[in-house]
C-alpha cells in the first residue's frame, strides 16, 4: 500500500492506493505534515511507502519520528521517469511538472499530450506521442491574479472567485471578475487552439484546484482530473519499481 503526498505551494494533498486504486483522499497546511501522515498511517497500517512530490527542498529529516518501517521516497530530477526530458535547462524544471508528465506518458503513450495545471501558478507542458517531453508556459492562477490586482493597485478590491458569468463588468468588481476569469479561459483556449494547429492527436489534461471551476467553461473537450498529480506519483513508483 502507497501514501502520495503533494506539497504544493498552498496546501499539502494525501491519496492512499492499493496498487492502481485510490482509497482516500485527505489534505493539510504545510506544518502539519507529520502529524497528518501519522493519522493516515494508522488509519492505515499497511502503508509500507510514502512517495512525496514537492515544490520545495526536503529531505527525510522533514519526515523523521514517523515510523522507521516506512520507506520514504522523494522525486528528484535524478529520478528515473518514463519520458525523454528535452527541456534547455532540465534541472530546473519543476518536479510537479516532471511527476505529470510521466503520468501522461504512462497513461497515454501513442498520444499527444497536453497538461494543464491550475493551481496557485498555471502550468503547460506538452510531451509528444513518443514520450519525449519538450516544455510548455507557466502563468499567475486565477487567485494570483486576484490578488495581484490588489496588491499592485490602490483602490482596486481583492476578490475571490465567483460562479457569476460576467463579460462585460458593470461596475468595478464585476469588470475584475471579468478580466480576471475571461483572461485565464482565453489564455487556455488559445493555447490549446495554436498547438492543435501544430499537431492532432493529443489529449488535453485538465488538473489542479481551479480543475472543476474551469472545466465546465472550456469549450475544447478536456479531460479532467483534480487528483492526477497524485495518481501520477502512484503511476511513477510502479513504473521505478
Amino acid at each position: 500500500m502507497l501514501l502520495a503526498v503533494d506539497i504544493g505551494n498552498s496546501r499539502i494533498k494525501y491519496a492512499v492506493f492499493e496498487k492502481n486504486t485510490l482509497l482516500e483522499l485527505f489534505a493539510s497546511e504545510k506544518f502539519l505534515v507529520r502529524e497528518e501522515i501519522r493519522k493516515i498511517l494508522f488509519l492505515y497500517p499497511d502503508i509500507s511507502v510514502v512517495m512525496v512530490s514537492s515544490v520545495r527542498e526536503l529531505t527525510k529529516n522533514d519526515f523523521s519520528g514517523i515510523n522507521k518501517n516506512i520507506e520514504i521516497r522523494f522525486v528528484t530530477h535524478d529520478s528515473d521517469f518514463p519520458f525523454v526530458n528535452k527541456y534547455k535547462t532540465p534541472k530546473t524544471l519543476g518536479i510537479d511538472r516532471m511527476i505529470l508528465a510521466s503520468g501522461a506518458s504512462l497513461k497515454y503513450p501513442n498520444q499527444n499530450k497536453l497538461i494543464i495545471d491550475a493551481g496557485t501558478a498555471i502550468t503547460y507542458d506538452f510531451i509528444d506521442e513518443k514520450n519525449n517531453y519538450f516544455g510548455g508556459a507557466i502563468s499567475a492562477g486565477i487567485n494570483l491574479r486576484y490578488k495581484a490586482l490588489n496588491d499592485y493597485t490602490a483602490k482596486l478590491p481583492l476578490l475571490q472567485k465567483t460562479e457569476d458569468d460576467f463579460f462585460l463588468g458593470i461596475t468595478t468588481s464585476e469588470s475584475i471578475h471579468s478580466g480576471v476569469i475571461n483572461g485565464v479561459l482565453f489564455e487556455i483556449e488559445g493555447f490549446i487552439n495554436r498547438l492543435r494547429n501544430r499537431c492532432d492527436n493529443f489529449i488535453i489534461i485538465l488538473t489542479g484546484g481551479d480543475t472543476d471551476f474551469l472545466a465546465k467553461r472550456l469549450k475544447n473537450t478536456i479531460f479532467a482530473n483534480r487528483n492526477f498529480l497524485l495518481e501520477s506519483l502512484n503511476d511513477l513508483y510502479q513504473f521505478q519499481k
